[in-house]
Parts: structure tokens; sequence; C-alpha cells
């Protein structure tokens, strides 16, 4: 069986430069291409070295019809306006699209949704086979302990842009589900004061911590009376992110066009 072409979006990010290693050293796997976006210091370099191995011949560049032209799948670290494009052109292409970006508003969701008429795409807060298992654990406590609070704790390193993290998003929508309800209802972001009142009943919370280099680490804290439950997750090492998004672009291929989730991936919605 001949192998999987995968273009690497965002090749220069810390994300793809571990996905260009990890398809290196990977089996049924091929780059064949490595994206970038228009006026990126790194146009023209060779992937392998911005990667730190051995040049491999695959120069940046900042056009992606060539690219997806010869690819099965995209595999995409960017940003919500690039993956929104790029789910358009996996469309046309009728290619494999997985999206590790968070931060979408509510029009570039939709055209997402829309592109995934004709792609299979795979789209999850976080790519970790791992996270994605605790967001089903975090779905079936919270359900089975209805009248018990939930706190979602965080911490990345200092140079994450977004709060929450979009793993913790994932994990406050899996126990939003179990309940039946709405998260943006019913999600507390922050507290400060002295005029919050007592905890309202349902409420889903958030605290994000910043700092150093932490990859990543996640806790769900399951509060009732007199007792206390707490799921984590950390990660150790970038690579989970590569393995599990790569993971999904070999389970991909082949499918039916539709919008998933790495919990398909798995086979927790069935």
């Amino acid at each position: 069986m001949a192998d999987l072409n995968i273009v690497v979006a965002g090749a220069s990010g810390r994300m793809g430069r571990t996905l260009i290693r990890e398809i290196a050293q990977g089996s049924g796997i091929t780059l064949c291409g490595a994206l970038e976006v228009e006026g990126h210091p790194n146009l023209g370099m060779d992937s392998g070295t911005l990667a730190g191995m051995q040049p491999n011949g695959m120069m940046v560049t900042a056009d992606p019809l060539p690219l997806v032209a010869g690819a099965q799948a995209i595999v995409d670290f960017t940003k919500p306006m690039v993956s929104t494009m790029l789910a358009e052109l996996a469309a046309q292409a009728r290619i494999v699209h997985v999206i590790g970006t968070t931060g979408f508003d509510d029009r570039q969701e939709a055209r997402i949704k829309a592109a995934a008429r004709h792609a299979v795409i795979v789209k999850s807060g976080n790519m970790s086979l791992g996270v994605n298992l605790l967001a089903a654990l975090v779905e079936r406590a919270a359900g089975a302990l209805p009248d018990y609070d939930v706190e979602v704790l965080e911490m990345h390193h200092r140079n994450k842009v977004d709060a929450p993290s979009g793993t913790a998003l994932l994990l406050g929508e899996a126990a939003a589900k179990s309940r039946g309800v709405p998260l943006d209802k019913h999600w507390v972001k922050s507290r400060d004061g002295h005029n919050l009142g007592p905890r309202e009943e349902g409420s889903i919370g958030f605290a994000t911590l910043r700092g150093g280099t932490v990859v990543g680490e996640h806790s769900v804290i399951l509060a009732g009376s007199g007792e206390r439950i707490t799921l984590s997750h950390t990660a150790e090492d970038r690579s989970i992110f590569a393995h599990g998004a790569l993971t999904a672009a070999k389970w991909g291929h082949g499918r039916k066009p539709g919008l998933y989730a790495m919990r398909d991936v798995l086979g927790l919605n069935g």
C-alpha cells in the first residue's frame, strides 16, 4: 500500500517542526509539503533542516494549491483564519484535514462545518489520545455525579496566547454535554472581587495558569459534599499531539466526508 502523502501547515511552528520529525520517523506516511504564511522568514528553507534533521528537499512554501493537489491529508496547527481557508481547499480536493487549531469564532466554525460536506475533517482542541480519553471519562463522571461542582484547571507555557485553552474547553464541553446544558451558558471563566456571592449551582468553572515551559497540564475537579474527585492529564512532550494528529490522518483516509472528533478516531462515540 502506498504511503499517505501529508502536508504540514504551520511548518515553522513548534508543532509543525514536531510533525515533520514524526513523519520522518513513522511508517506508511510521507511528507509531501511544508506550508507557511506569505511573508514568513522561513519561506524557501528546507523543512528537514528547519525541524533539526538532515535536509529532505521539501522547501517551505506559501502556496498551498500545488501541495494540496498531491496530498491525501493536511495536518494543521496554525491560526483560525488559515485553518478555515485550508478546510475549504481540502473540501475542493476531497482530502483529509486534521485541525489542531483552536480559537475559532462562530462564522469560522460554520465554514468548517460546510467544508466537511466534501472533506473528512477531524477537529479537536487537543490531539492527544490520552486527553481525549480523559474527556470521555469526564463526561461519564459528570453525568454520574450531576450534583457535584465541576472546575477545570489548566497550565501552559508562558507564550500561549489563548485562555482558557482549547483542551480546557474540550473538557468543560464534555462535562456540559453529560448534563445536557450548553457550556457557554454555564461557564465561569474568571472570579475576582468580594461580591461574587456563592458559587452558582450548575456552573462549570475554569482557572488558567501560565508560566515557564509547561507543555500542558489539565485537571477536572468534581467536588461534592465531603469528597472530591480529580481527573488529570500531563503532557510531557509535544510529540504526543503530533502522534495523535497523524493517527487521525490515517484514520480519516478513505472515510466518508464529515466533521469528526478525536473521540471518533478512538472509537469512543459508538
